[in-house]
């Protein structure tokens, strides 16, 4: 899982699709004025993502192969003529003219197995798709998270700094009273360089993760103005990781497409069998030759004496096998994608409890008494920059342990392809 880290000190077809035109139109169009959802950047993704956009059309190009697969023999049309300069009383050498129209038959029921064949691969085509969009959701999951944890942090470097500043100005007006000496005035001071950058290095991580989310969502350039709303506030899921598992392998799209190539497979089975049939063509012909007609038949069947489609037959049953192990591989993945997830969100979880239920009350109280008694010449300055420096850091980690449960759940959402939150 990827997230904002911090320094010690600072901020260390799907369905089948309507139509090209009506998805490239969407692409780079301006971003709503008012901010964000997590399910409205999802569905922006959805909608204006190239990639996603590019996946849609291919899915759309491989099912009009089911078309070609469909098609049924083309008949042949053949017209000749034989010395038509000659009269036609001349005995030795009349003009002949013929027409013949012929058709090969196709046997083994070729059509149905192409056609089941170009059924499976289209399907196969859409599980992919929607694995790529699995993935686009992920990411735009992430970025969303991260955005949010960005704001917050930079929430957090501006509170700091602020109070910090009141720090520094108090602590001038006691050097001006003689009440502390100019080395430690001096030290309190270098202090606030601290905070300053902490401050810039939150702003420019907002920046960067605003931009990554609005890269995303297919905006041409990113826009200063461009928000988004939601929590990180650590949900509580009720499902267990036996449900999240049979979840995941009934919507999982790359476990559905390796399901679907085992199908195509058969089907290339049967279709390569079929292959290896004799398809004869029949033929009907018109002539006429001076002042006679006549008319005749033709039929023309191979031997397949040595070439009877052997090796397509071989290699189809070997490519079936190796879909069914595939198949099972796949199914592993799902099982085991799931039980990762669900263990990084138990113990990113566990994590935030102990921070949000301790630790935060904790530092702020250890941060408020030391802050008291420095003031009133209760606690030296190390003790005082100490607790600082531990109320920040406290701050930053409880954010991130709050980002790293929602990253979790996301991963665990992406293994399962199902949306687990409540």
């Amino acid at each position: 899982m990827t997230g904002f880290r911090f320094r010690s000190l600072g901020f260390s077809l799907v369905l089948l699709f309507a139509g090209g035109s009506a998805f490239a139109q969407t692409a780079g169009a301006p971003l709503p004025p008012a901010p964000l959802t997590l399910e409205q950047a999802i569905s922006l993704a959805r909608t204006k993502n190239p990639t996603l956009l590019s996946g849609q059309q291919h899915v759309i190009a491989t099912k009009t192969g089911e078309i070609t697969a469909g098609l049924r023999q083309n008949p042949n049309f053949t017209l000749s003529g034989a010395d038509i300069s000659l009269p036609a009383s001349n005995p030795a050498s009349p003009y002949s003219y013929a027409a013949n129209v012929s058709r090969l038959f196709e046997r083994g029921q070729k059509r149905r197995w192409r056609l089941d064949v170009a059924h499976a691969t289209t399907d196969v085509t859409r599980s992919q798709y929607n694995d790529t969009e699995r993935q686009t959701v992920l990411q735009v999951k992430i970025a969303f998270t991260n955005m949010l944890t960005a704001k917050a942090a930079l929430r957090i470097a501006d509170d700091n700094l602020i109070s910090y500043r009141k720090t520094v100005d108090l602590s001038r007006v006691r050097l001006n009273a003689g009440d502390i000496s100019a080395t430690d005035f001096d030290r309190i001071d270098l202090q606030l360089a601290e905070f300053e950058a902490d401050n810039d290095t939150a702003r420019l991580n907002l920046i960067q993760a605003s931009d990554q989310l609005q890269l995303l969502l297919g905006v041409d350039k990113p826009t200063a103005a461009f928000d988004i709303t939601g929590t990180l506030d650590p949900p509580a899921l009720t499902q267990t990781m036996d449900q999240v598992e049979q979840e995941a392998l009934a919507a999982r799209p790359d476990y559905q497409a390796a399901l679907q190539s085992v199908r195509v497979a058969d089907a290339g089975i049967k279709l390569a069998d079929a292959d290896g049939t004799t398809d004869p063509t029949i033929g009907g012909e018109y002539e006429r030759t001076a002042t006679y007609n006549s008319a005749g038949f033709q039929v023309s069947i191979p031997l397949r004496i040595f070439d009877r489609n052997q090796g397509e037959k071989e290699r189809t049953r070997y490519e079936a096998q190796a879909s069914r192990f595939a198949e099972t591989a796949a199914r592993n993945q799902v099982i085991n994608d799931v039980d990762q997830a669900w263990a990084a969100y138990e113990t990113a979880n566990d994590q935030a409890k102990r921070y949000h239920g301790h630790y935060l009350a904790e530092s702020q109280r250890v941060r408020d008494n030391l802050e008291y008694s420095y003031r009133h010449g209760g606690a030296t300055l190390l003790d005082y920059l100490d607790a600082l420096r531990d109320y920040r850091q406290i701050n930053l980690d409880a954010l991130n342990a709050n980002q790293q449960v929602w990253l979790s759940l996301h991963q665990l959402s992406f293994a399962a392809a199902t949306e687990i939150l409540p």
